[in-house]
This record gives structure tokens, sequence and C-alpha cells, in this order.
């Protein structure tokens, strides 16, 4: 009798073994397997919060099967007590296992709300964007001027949220004036800027900073990036330019950045004033006279005088040989590599198209047709 009890159980002891094995398969299974979610979501965990709150929230959302799994799974794996606050791009299909290190990985928030100081060439403006989880685009929600009388709530409510992710935008061509005097205006850094760094030495980009970041190591940044492409480039660069230092080529590249805003132009523009400089001719672009004038403290709001395009000074390249003596803006990326890998081509000359483009020639004849064209556009455009 005591031999079929024992016998019988332990018959049921291996049957709850097995079973027990299989139930671990399973839910290991489900752990490492794709999840259900059929679309990308945001996934916001709050400061304080657990393993268990945030596995319901995904449960509710349709992220995952089971609560209970993904809570085991943080445990076993030793993760549930890095649980990190923020917001979290979750993406469709994602396994728990991929949920449980997107949120304990740490660092920046990959979605939700983003502030952006844009330091654009005329103006600067804030924007508060939302990241569309499905699209992974941002949609702008708010956007306003520094210095507007009237702050938006959502901006004032969403600044001091933890999860919130600024950046500071600055757009080629932007000179070091116009950086310094918006810098000043982001109420969300800190910290005093002495001096306006040297012309051209500030790479336009998009600097993710924190709020109470020091306006000088903001910059010093900048000055970093752009000596850094501009070593790179002048490593790269084209044989036989007439420009021998990288302070020369930066000069060059300030000015294809300023005379046109398509990218498929610019070493196009490059070859022009490439070609200009080898045949001993003045460059002649309006850019730099216009900066002669301003200093790059602001735009000059008006067209150039023909006194002005007379008068002698160290900017104005209707009158002098060669380069002026600094760069004129803050040039891009695109800007620098065009100006040591210039186009190969023949051009002289360039007037605007009509397309936001330019038209090149290589006589003056060819020049002369191409601006009676762009002269007529001028007069029909007025006209209507």
């Amino acid at each position: 009798m005591w031999r079929n009890i024992a016998s019988t159980a332990l018959s049921l002891f291996v049957l709850v073994l097995i079973v027990f094995g299989g139930l671990v398969a399973w839910g290991q299974r489900q752990y490492v397997e794709p999840g259900p979610l059929e679309a990308a979501i945001c996934l916001r965990v709050e400061p304080g919060s657990n393993f268990s709150r945030v596995s319901e929230n995904l449960a509710a959302e349709g992220a995952v099967s089971s609560a209970a799994i993904l809570r085991m799974g943080a445990d076993y794996t030793g993760k549930a007590q890095a649980l990190k606050a923020g917001s979290f791009l979750v993406p469709e299909n994602a396994s728990m296992e991929q949920i449980v290190d997107i949120v304990t990985r740490g660092g920046a928030s990959t979605c939700g709300t983003e502030i952006v100081y844009r330091i654009g060439v005329l103006a600067s403006d804030i924007q508060v964007r939302e990241l569309d989880p499905v699209t992974e685009r941002f949609v702008t929600r708010v956007e306003f001027a520094p210095d507007a009388e009237q702050i938006p709530a959502d901006y004032l409510r969403l600044r001091d949220q933890i999860d919130t992710r600024f950046r500071v935008a600055v757009a080629e061509g932007a000179t070091s004036w116009q950086i310094v005097e918006a810098l000043k205006e982001a109420e969300f850094l800190s910290g005093s800027v002495d001096e306006v760094p040297s012309e051209g030495r500030l790479a336009p980009d998009s600097y993710e900073v924190r709020p109470g970041d020091d306006r000088a190591e903001v910059i010093a940044r900048m000055q970093s990036a752009q000596e850094s492409r501009l070593a790179e480039a002048w490593a790269n660069r084209a044989e036989g330019l007439p420009y021998g230092t990288p302070e020369e080529a930066l000069i060059m590249a300030s000015i294809v950045e300023k005379e046109t805003g398509v990218a498929e132009e610019r070493r196009t523009v490059a070859s022009v004033f490439v070609n200009r400089l080898r045949a001993g001719m003045r460059l002649q672009t309006d850019p730099t006279v216009i900066y002669g004038i301003t200093r790059g403290q602001g735009a000059l709001g008006r067209g150039l005088r023909q006194s002005e395009l007379r008068s002698e000074t160290p900017y104005n390249t209707y009158v002098i040989d060669g380069l002026p003596p600094t760069p004129i803006a803050n040039p891009g990326l695109a800007s620098i590599e065009a100006a040591l890998d210039p186009a190969n081509t023949d051009y002289i000359f360039f007037v605007a198209d009509g397309s936001g483009g330019h038209a090149f020639a290589e006589t003056l004849a060819e020049h002369n047709r191409n601006v009676a064209r762009w002269r007529e556009i001028e007069a029909e455009r007025a006209s209507d």
C-alpha cells in the first residue's frame, strides 16, 4: 500500500515538475517573443513609479500580453530596481525583454515633449513639439518669440516637466553676434558670455542641452564642432585651391553659405568664386558688402546703395582684391565641404533664376541674357 502511495506521489511530483517547467518555458517565450503592440506608443514613466504600475499601463495599452510576466522578467534579470523616469518610445511588436531594456537603460527621453530654441538668420523662436510615436515625427504644438510679452501656458507647464528635452538649433548662415544675443534670451540657460566668438567659428547644428546649462559651455561645444569639421574638410581638400589656410577656406565657405540656400548649388557657387580668384577677378558678392555695413549685427533690411558698392571697405569685394579679412557668417558643414571641394566648372557668373536657385554662365554675354531674364521675372512679379 505504502509502495503504491509513494509511487503515486512521485508520479504527481514529476507531473508537477513537468507542468512547472512547461509554464516557465512558456513564460520565457512570452518574454522574448514579439509583443502584441500594433503601433508604436510613447510610454511616460513618472518619477517614483515602479514596475508594477508600468506593467499595468503597458497591459492597458495592449503592449504586453501579461503584466505579471513583465514584472517577473524584470525581477529575474535584476532590472526591477533600475526603472528610469522619462518618456520612452516603445516600437510596435516590441518584446517584453526589449521594453524592460528601454525603460531601464537610462539617458535622455526618446519621445514626448521637446522644446527647441531656434536661432535663425533673421529671427529666433521657441517651438514646443511633441513626437508622434507612429510616424516618429515631431508635431509643433506651440511657437513663439523669445521676447514675447505673454509666454504660452503650455510652455511654462512643460518646461518644468522632468522628461522634457531641450535643444538649441542654430541655422546655417547665422552670425556669431546673432547666436550670442539669442543665447542671452534663452531663459532656461545660465551664465554669461564675455565676448562674441570669432566669426565663422560656431558650427550650425542642433545641440541637446539641459536646463541650467552654462551659455559659455554651449558656445564652446559649437566652437569645438566647427573646429573638427574644418580640420577634417581641410585634410580632404581638393588640390590646387586658390587659398592656402583653413581660415581662408572658412571665409570662402561663409560666402557660399550666404549666396545660396539651395543645397545642390553649393559646390557650383563655390566653383564660380574659385574660378574668379584663379583668374585674378574680384569676387563682387553682395553679402560681403552687407557684412561690412552691419558687422553681422542683424539684417540690412534694404537694398545696397550704389555709394556702398563703390565705397572702399575691407569687406567690399567690388573694390578689394581677393577674400575679405574674416568670414561673414557661420557656414554649415555642406558649405565648408563645397569650399574645399568645389565643382569642376568654367562658370564665372551667376544670377537668380526665379526658382530660388541661380542661372550660371561662362561668358559675359550669356550672363547678360540671364540677367535680362531675371529682370523680366522681377517685373512680372511686381505687376502681379
